[in-house]
């Protein structure tokens, strides 16, 4: 629901330009980058670590999850496309969808990199 809510937000906040809901395509790439960090930065505590399920399942699975919509990505394609702008309405999919791939890898690498630190911090009997 929080993350249904913050996009609901966001949709409000940010003004489409040129008909294009920019919004959705914000939502749809920060929620990418956030997934990839959170699936990385949890991936070194391994899948039997109760804490790690729960923190996926509710910012994966939970936020995330609301957070993003790539129905509204598709509908929103769709009506540009049918409102003559069938380049923009291309470019608008296409884009999301190669750069979102590209910030959940960012996302990854930055998870990563959290990762380690936390097991070092474990490791040198510093806090989890």
């Amino acid at each position: 629901m929080a993350g249904s809510a913050a996009r609901a937000g966001l949709a409000l906040v940010i003004p489409p330009v040129a008909q294009v809901p920019l919004a959705i395509a914000i939502v749809n790439l920060v929620g990418a980058f956030v997934l990839g960090c959170l699936y990385a930065a949890l991936a070194h505590r391994g899948h039997d670590d109760a804490s790690a399920v729960q923190l996926r399942l509710l910012l994966g699975t939970g936020f995330c999850g609301g957070f993003t919509t790539y129905s509204a990505l598709a509908s929103d394609t769709v009506v540009l496309a049918v409102d003559g702008a069938v380049g923009v309405s291309m470019v608008y999919a296409l884009g999301t969808v190669l750069v979102g791939a590209l910030a959940t890898w960012a996302g990854i690498v930055v998870g990563t990199a959290l990762g380690r630190g936390h097991g070092r911090a474990v490791r040198d009997g510093g806090p989890a």
